[in-house]
């Protein structure tokens, strides 16, 4: 099987993924009144562990499934992106500097958890 077929498998389960969190995630925050998109943050961060965890300790079509695949599937720059800006027009300005705060923190930091994890169980 080419890399790129492993990339087609992994990103057919990180889509449905990422779809599937986020809307349970919104579902939960509608029924508090909450505006702020924690389904795209959590698939982001949990992404940025993962791609951490395995980043060049896994080979080269497990890298195309898992990383490429599917945590490029499951985490969403875009999607990020206009939700920040939906935050900003919406007038609720905080929450958009928390967004964009908050997930490049924690997606930084989780990457570097995934890659001590990585280091600790997978060298």
């Amino acid at each position: 099987m080419t890399h790129a077929w492993l990339v087609v498998l992994g990103a057919a389960v990180g889509a449905p993924a990422r779809y599937l969190t986020d809307r349970a995630l919104q579902t939960r925050q509608a029924r508090r009144g909450g505006v702020f998109p924690w389904g795209t943050f959590v698939v982001n961060v949990v992404g940025s562990l993962l791609l951490g965890l395995i980043a060049g300790r896994v080979s080269a079509p497990a890298q195309a499934l898992i990383g490429t695949g599917f945590c490029g599937a499951l985490t969403t720059y875009s999607t990020f992106s206009y939700e920040t800006l939906r935050l900003a027009e919406a007038g609720t300005l905080l929450y958009a500097v928390l967004n964009v705060a908050g997930s490049v923190t924690a997606g930084v930091a989780a990457a570097a958890a995934g890659a001590w994890l990585g280091s600790m169980l997978l060298s």
